[in-house]
């Protein structure tokens, strides 16, 4: 089926039950005071009648540039889809206690600058499209760290980012950053169903058995990631889909070209040096051969960025294991394990540091 229209896309993805509308009603419910002064400034007429869903709406008009740019995805995610300031400071790697503060002092300067919420004009909506994307995204990081959806108050946010991603393309059919946040989502998504044995207990992107990926998300992202490369020009998200690609064309080749993943991530730093992107460009350099190089990859973070950022005192763990720095290596587990939030996550990584 070709959906060509926002229109299209609301219908289909209703019939396909992709939204849960009890976690819509409970983000409603929770959503702060700011929400009701967006809406009401928000105009009735215009490009506000050209975006087919009120969250996505609300999205753009909190991605208006008087508001700081470190502030304004924060913002967005706890006004429009939520998230309180714990879960967004996790998203971010900083304390809560900073979080609350930034958004605090966020709302503040919106009062006193008196900012206008309104909707966008349409020409107006690429400059806020960044923000968006990165909002959506967030929300469906967070979503993602809850492999067995069991926590009520991030259920069904994962197909909420999805959703809002298809709206996006179906708005800005142009822009080549939504498909390549859609195809990112596809990749992950299609590998749910792997990231967990039958028993519960967290099983690695490396060793997940591909036969349980989802071959239609993974059809459906590469399509969409092709479509993204028509329109001459690559961004952070596109090159983020692109190694999920890779990774999941081990389902067709039994292997995962590790060496080619490096370079993506090469680029994506070169674009966007998130903790995260050179983490996880420390984790290929490994898998391609190199743990020396990937330590070293490591040490060139700043401590300050990833202090308590769980990822990187796993990976670390794993890589003083490969070269046999056992003491160092079980500190950095300790580390790793101590701020693991998820108990298979915890329990597979005590394994670790024991064999």
């Amino acid at each position: 089926m070709s959906l060509k229209s926002p229109e299209a896309w609301l219908l289909a993805a209703a019939r396909r039950r992709l939204i849960d509308e009890s976690r819509r009603a409970e983000v409603r419910d929770r959503s702060i005071p700011i929400i009701q002064q967006l809406m009401e400034d928000a105009s009735a007429e215009g490009t506000g009648e050209t975006i087919p869903d009120e969250r996505l709406k609300l999205l753009f008009i909190c991605a208006h540039p008087a508001i700081d740019p470190a502030a304004r995805t924060p913002l967005m995610l706890q006004t429009v889809l939520g998230l309180d300031a714990a879960r967004i400071a996790s998203a971010f790697l900083i304390a809560p206690a900073a979080m609350s503060q930034r958004l605090v002092r966020s709302k503040a300067k919106i009062r006193v600058a008196g900012i206008a919420f309104e909707v966008p004009d349409a020409h107006e909506l690429t400059g806020r499209l960044d923000a968006v994307i990165e909002t959506i995204y967030a929300a469906y990081g967070t979503g993602w760290q809850d492999a067995s959806g069991s926590d009520p108050q991030i259920h069904g946010l994962t197909a909420e980012a999805i959703w809002l991603a298809r709206v996006l393309i179906g708005l800005l059919p142009g822009e080549p950053e939504p498909r390549g946040l859609l195809s990112l989502m596809l990749h992950c998504e299609a590998r749910r169903p792997a990231r967990r044995s039958a028993s519960g207990e967290y099983v690695p992107l490396s060793e997940q058995n591909t036969a349980l990926w989802s071959r239609a998300m993974l059809e459906e992202a590469e399509r969409e990631l092709i479509t993204s490369s028509t329109f001459g020009s690559s961004g952070r998200f596109q090159l983020e889909a692109a190694i999920q690609s890779v990774h999941s064309r081990r389902l067709l080749t039994g292997r995962t070209e590790w060496n080619v993943i490096v370079k993506l991530y090469d680029e994506l730093i070169r674009r966007a040096p998130t903790a995260g992107a050179r983490v996880s460009r420390a984790a290929a350099i490994a898998e391609a051969g190199s743990p020396d190089a990937a330590l070293r990859a490591l040490d060139e973070i700043p401590a300050d960025a990833v202090a308590s950022y769980q990822s990187y005192w796993a990976v670390r763990a794993h890589l003083l294991a490969r070269l046999r720095m056992h003491p160092e290596s079980l500190d950095a587990y300790s580390r790793a394990i101590g701020l693991s939030e998820d108990e298979a996550v915890r329990n597979f990584l005590v394994k670790r540091s024991k064999s």
